[in-house]
């Protein structure tokens, strides 16, 4: 995108929304609280709360998981369904990629894509299935891991190709590895002024679980920022 495109969108649709995204399990929850504790206000309703696979919190807002079930951007305009969008501007909310094509481009997006290796995802998600007694042997971990990663490039190719889209890609091991380093990358992406010391100190190194002997394993190759 242009510079003249990007001054033309922000004149035209106001702020961005910051959008926190990336699969289940893959360090958006982390991310939403960093944040969170850096003075971005996020956009939650507090329905889902902590538990032991997030106990610091989901950061979720359940208007998010309707976005594949409106007819159209302008009926649902029409029809109010998207006002918590309209409220989204300047804040930030959790979106997982699967809903992240059904953003309308009548708004900003600045995209925090969250990437964690593959196999390391699909442990802890079925780590958390277990928690809640659900079957996790049902397809093999091969399997979605390479379907995860078709799905990933999709996301990644749809990012790139709609001017409503700026993206950074963050790697969750490099938040844990130095997260006062990814902070203030994160700030510098969303605007500037957020407090970096606040947002590295939200960062809990031992909610670190399911980790893998391969950190790098199911990264995708077009994971560069942009």
């Amino acid at each position: 995108m242009t510079v003249l495109t990007r001054f033309y969108r922000k004149i035209r649709f106001g702020p961005p929304i910051v959008v926190v995204s990336g699969l289940p399990r893959s360090g958006t929850s982390m991310m939403m609280q960093m944040l969170a504790a850096g003075g971005l206000a996020p956009l939650t309703d507090g329905i889902r709360t902590a538990d032991e696979s997030n106990p610091e919190g989901y950061f979720e807002l359940e208007a998010v998981k309707t976005l594949d079930k409106l007819p159209s951007a302008q009926a649902a305009q029409a029809n109010g369904d998207q006002a918590w969008l309209a409220n989204a501007r300047g804040k930030a909310v959790k979106i997982l990629t699967p809903l992240l094509q059904y953003l309308p481009d009548t708004y900003n997006y600045r995209v925090i894509l969250m990437q964690r290796p593959l196999d390391e995802v699909v442990i802890s998600q079925n780590t958390m299935l277990a928690r809640a007694g659900e079957a996790t042997d049902v397809v093999p971990a091969g399997s979605v891991i390479k379907q995860y990663e078709a799905h990933l490039r999709k996301v990644q190719a749809m990012l790139a190709s709609r001017a409503c889209f700026q993206t950074l890609t963050v790697r969750y091991g490099d938040v844990i590895a130095d997260p006062r380093d990814q902070a203030e990358k994160v700030d510098q992406f969303v605007g500037g002024g957020l407090a970096i010391d606040r947002m590295a100190a939200a960062v809990h190194e031992g909610l670190y679980r399911n980790r893998t002997a391969q950190p790098r394993t199911g990264y995708s190759r077009t994971d560069e920022s942009r």
